[in-house]
């Protein structure tokens, strides 16, 4: 029987070999993944990463009418929109449309998950309802509710004519604007964030019900001391990405209102579209949605700096 001394040194050719060949193992295994990867890098590159760089350009640049470069300007577009009134009415306007939607986007599809993910007759069927708002586009949902808030045809001054209430002038009264195109929005987005929560909710074990059942704990308090906190990366997540998409709102906008009346639905992105698309400054209009993204960037940290620690992942 042959033995090999293990003790003995490996030939330093034959070192060099193995260290080669596994060099070589290693890139062609990384240059395999980048091969599968390469349709979303090319994906991303195309439709994010070029316009991003390309509206940095043209931020420091002014553009004539067909949106060619006339003349370097430096920060001046930067310095014109953070000295001006507009700009901070329309991140107003935005910060208070978030605070209209996110919250009650997010508590009503809590309590609608609550309610239908278990222990309810017939769940499969309001699961099936609560969710219907997802299959819908922001064009096709836009124009529902368009017809919903007709001031004489719709059926919201119909119902209120019918408790004996004076119709309300839903998108041309300024008082109502904001909150008609926030009404539309919050069932829009309810069926996103009724689902992922449902999920959420789902996943807690059945066995943290029936201890809490032998605990003598009640429902209202096995919800907000057991479950809540279980669910809470969910709702974590399901905040974070309304916040981003709350302040990229733009469909609604531009069908129900176009900006008004008096410029109270005029949020940073119908702003920004209008100062490019419209006034064709797309060096201001591009400056503007640099700025946009620094603060939704900005809120995004906060949200992960200082939400996150209340987030229970185990």
């Amino acid at each position: 029987m042959n033995t090999v001394d293990e003790s003995l040194p490996i030939p330093v050719g034959n070192a060099r070999s193995i260290r080669t060949a596994s060099w070589w193992n290693r890139v062609r295994e990384a240059g395999i993944g980048y091969l599968f990867l390469l349709p979303s890098l090319a994906g991303f590159g195309i439709f994010l990463f070029y316009p991003f760089f390309q509206s940095l350009y043209l931020s420091v640049h002014s553009t004539n009418l067909r949106g060619k470069i006339a003349e370097y300007v430096g920060f001046e577009n930067y310095r014109e929109l953070l000295t001006s009134e507009k700009f901070y009415h329309s991140l107003g306007v935005t910060a208070q449309f978030a605070l209209l939607t996110i919250p009650t986007t997010i508590a009503a599809a809590l309590l609608l998950a609550a309610l239908t993910h278990r222990g309810l007759k017939g769940k499969r069927v309001y699961q099936f309802i609560f969710s219907l708002p997802m299959a819908l586009s922001v064009g096709t949902a836009s124009v529902i509710w368009a017809l919903l808030f007709h001031p004489t045809a719709g059926m919201l001054n119909y119902w209120l004519g019918l408790l004996g209430q004076a119709p309300v002038a839903w998108l041309s009264d300024p008082s109502w604007a904001l909150i008609s195109v926030s009404l539309m929005t919050v069932w829009m987005n309810l069926g996103f964030a009724y689902i992922v929560l449902l999920s959420g909710l789902q996943s807690v074990p059945e066995d943290m019900y029936d201890s809490a059942k032998i605990d003598g704990a009640g429902p209202m308090r096995t919800f907000f001391r057991i479950v809540l906190p279980l669910v809470s990366p969910t709702l974590f997540f399901v905040g974070v990405v309304s916040l981003i998409g709350a302040f990229q709102s733009f469909g609604q906008i531009q069908i129900l209102t176009k900006g008004g009346p008096m410029d109270t639905t005029n949020v940073m992105v119908y702003s920004l579209y209008q100062e490019a698309f419209v006034n064709f400054r797309f060096g201001s209009g591009s400056a503007q949605a640099i700025l946009l993204f620094v603060i939704v960037l900005f809120f995004t940290f906060v949200q992960f700096g200082v939400l996150e620690r209340k987030v229970h992942y185990s």
